[in-house]
């Protein structure tokens, strides 16, 4: 019920949280690279984040977050985007969201406080999930690289 209610705030402030999350990355001196990526380009991805974390948390399909963000790894170090800016650009964006759910204050009972609890932990797994696949897709690029300059 309460992963519902969040569902909805996603979708109601998806915006919000993405515009405060594109922001927050390009004033970051630790997401320096993402200056490398096209503005455009970065700021879709800040939307898409919250849209991705809103799907995965109705359906809990692992394999469409695995596909995406193992792409979207794969493509950031092509961009010469540092893996440490990456998962730091993935905290920022669990930092946007813990804070706005803060001042939302999704729990006013003991029972709704448990369910946050829960809540919380599925949040941090999909974010986890994020890093991990991406840091695959990090290391696909770096393999395919290596073949590349190794065939050369």
């Amino acid at each position: 019920m309460l992963s519902l209610r969040l569902v909805h705030l996603l979708d109601a402030h998806r915006e919000r949280l993405a515009d405060s999350l594109f922001e927050l990355v390009l004033r970051s001196p630790e997401c320096a690279d993402f200056h490398k990526v096209p503005r455009d380009h970065l700021e879709v991805r800040c939307h898409a984040i919250y849209r991705d974390l809103s799907a995965w948390l109705v359906d809990g399909a692992e394999g469409d977050i695995a596909q995406r963000y193992v792409a979207l790894g794969f493509e950031r170090a092509a961009q010469h985007v540092a893996l440490s800016h990456f998962i730091r650009a993935i905290h920022a964006s669990k930092r946007v969201l813990y804070d706005f759910l803060e001042m939302e204050g999704l729990s006013d009972t003991s029972i709704e406080l448990q369910a946050s609890l829960q809540l919380l932990r599925l949040l941090d797994q999909f974010f986890d999930n994020a890093i991990y696949y991406a840091s695959i897709g990090y290391e696909q690029y770096a393999a395919r690289l290596a073949r590349v300059t190794h065939a050369a």
